[in-house]
């Protein structure tokens, strides 16, 4: 097989790891800009692709690829940013119908304790799939980074990078509140 031939699908199916490899460094980072086209979030987009190469890599053998190998790791890519889209769209009106609840809930003489907890709420709904899990376990679950790791199959660093964007997402949409949330947090925990 020639680098500029890309990975057939028959060296795929077979295994073949090296052309694998090449296919993968050929053509990740173009994928991520494709995706980050897509989503506005190069993170998102670098996660997404890489669901992308580890489904194909995983399915290889079970896949039924009638055109190139590139043009079926596009679509794989393309059809995941929809997904990804629809279910911010669906985070996005879950987190309104929350923001509705808290207007009705203005005569409450605990509003500021209610709105705190709301606002929490929606900022761990809002949080990535992954990022929240791992946001959770650490947090309510009280698991270290590798007991999360063996727990959810992934890397210790895949962990840390996915609580540092979680602690970095929580902070930028609780800023307004962070003097309460030791109070409210602490209240979870006890």
């Amino acid at each position: 097989m020639t680098e500029a031939k890309g990975l057939t699908t028959e060296a795929l199916k077979g295994g073949q790891i090296k052309a694998f490899e090449m296919f993968f460094r050929q053509h990740y980072n173009h994928l991520c800009n494709y995706a980050n086209s897509f989503v506005k979030d190069r993170d998102e987009a670098e996660e997404i692709v890489q669901n992308s190469f580890s489904s194909l890599w995983e399915k290889r053998e079970s896949l039924n690829i009638t055109g190139s190998v590139r043009s079926y790791i596009f679509s794989m890519v393309h059809n995941q940013c929809l997904n990804f889209l629809k279910h911010e769209k669906v985070k996005r009106k879950h987190a309104s119908e929350m923001m509705n609840v808290t207007l009705e809930a203005n005569e409450d003489p605990d509003l500021q304790a209610n709105e705190l907890e709301l606002r929490i709420f929606k900022a761990l709904q809002s949080l990535p799939e992954k990022c929240g899990m791992v946001f959770k376990l650490s947090r309510f679950e009280e698991l270290k980074y590798a007991e999360i790791a063996e727990k959810m199959n992934i890397s210790v660093k895949t962990v840390e990078n996915q609580m540092g964007k979680a602690l970095k997402l929580m902070r930028e949409q609780l800023r307004d509140y962070l003097p309460f949330i030791l109070i409210v947090l602490s209240a979870w925990n006890g």
